[in-house]
């Protein structure tokens, strides 16, 4: 790892509580910024940007330590940590949120709390004012990357809109593409959003794998075929962990075989409950999958 970019992320740290088709589990360990620095681990040195309360345990922590994750801007506030549920349906089609317990994470305001040295700085779905801030706080990061959800295209649009245009690769999946831009056409919605200034679009597009698009190409990758779904919860952060973890290593010179290591690092997450098979990937099994995946 020595040659790579470090990479710092900011995000949530929680508590899932996930029911889906093929079993539940309560009060595991999830987040945005869990499941993006367990994945992007696996190709640098990550520090992450947080806020937990005080009944995160010495067991959650040896998770970050196992992966040698720097956890220094990690705050921790009297309160009870950031805690969610959700049901998936017979086809994961659909997720309902069954219950969303903020917690400490209500009033989060990132501090950081060494210096790092032109990281590649991922700034996972929070708040985009909270993401802004970030962006203002690092100076002179490698790069930037961002994600966001429905929940701040709905409540902030224009934020999201200010956030592309500061951002130098952006993610979210189609649903959030087409609510922000009110197009239908993703090809049409990828150049809008490179008209904006970034460099690199990906359009996430669930089990249909997903779109990238960078100067005046348009790439579609696939998913790993065969994977059976355990449980969606933190595959987009996972596929971010190892979009940029390839591009910490590689630079940005070649988009599409990055998309297709961070849709290698997601096969494991969906295959288990929460980090479970994320923590099993190895080398070998890992170039497999990247083999079987398809792009156009």
């Amino acid at each position: 790892m020595q040659d790579s970019k470090e990479i710092l992320a900011v995000g949530s740290i929680a508590f899932d509580s996930i029911k889906t088709p093929r079993g539940n589990r309560d009060n595991i360990i999830g987040g945005s910024c869990t499941y993006f620095s367990v994945a992007a681990s696996h190709y640098t040195n990550v520090s992450i940007i947080g806020v937990v309360g005080n009944d995160f345990q010495e067991e959650h922590w040896d998770l970050f330590k196992k992966y040698t994750i720097n956890t220094q801007s990690i705050t921790i506030e009297n309160g009870k940590t950031f805690s969610w549920g959700g049901e998936y349906n017979h086809d994961y089609s659909h997720r309902e949120t069954l219950f969303t317990n903020l917690g400490v994470f209500e009033n989060f305001k990132p501090i950081i709390k060494q210096h790092f040295n032109q990281p590649i700085l991922y700034l996972g779905n929070i708040q985009p004012e909270l993401q802004l801030d970030v962006i203002n706080k690092v100076k002179a990061p490698h790069l930037i990357a961002a994600d966001s959800m429905n929940l701040w295209i709905d409540l902030f649009p224009q934020k999201v809109w200010e956030l592309i245009s500061k951002v130098d690769i952006f993610m979210l999946n189609d649903e959030e593409a087409i609510q922000l831009t009110r197009k239908n056409n993703l090809e049409d919605i990828a150049r809008e959003f490179l008209d904006q200034g970034p460099q690199i679009v990906i359009i996430k597009k669930g089990s249909h794998g997903s779109l990238i698009a960078y100067n005046n190409h348009i790439s579609y990758v696939s998913v790993v075929p065969n994977t059976t779904v355990y449980d969606p919860t933190g595959a987009g952060d996972s596929f971010a962990g190892g979009v940029l973890g390839y591009i910490s290593n590689h630079g940005l010179n070649n988009p599409i075989e990055a998309v297709i290591h961070g849709t290698a690092i997601a096969s494991y997450t969906v295959s288990g409950f929460g980090l479970e098979e994320l923590c099993k990937i190895n080398k070998v099994d890992l170039d497999k999958r990247i083999n079987q995946i398809s792009y156009k």
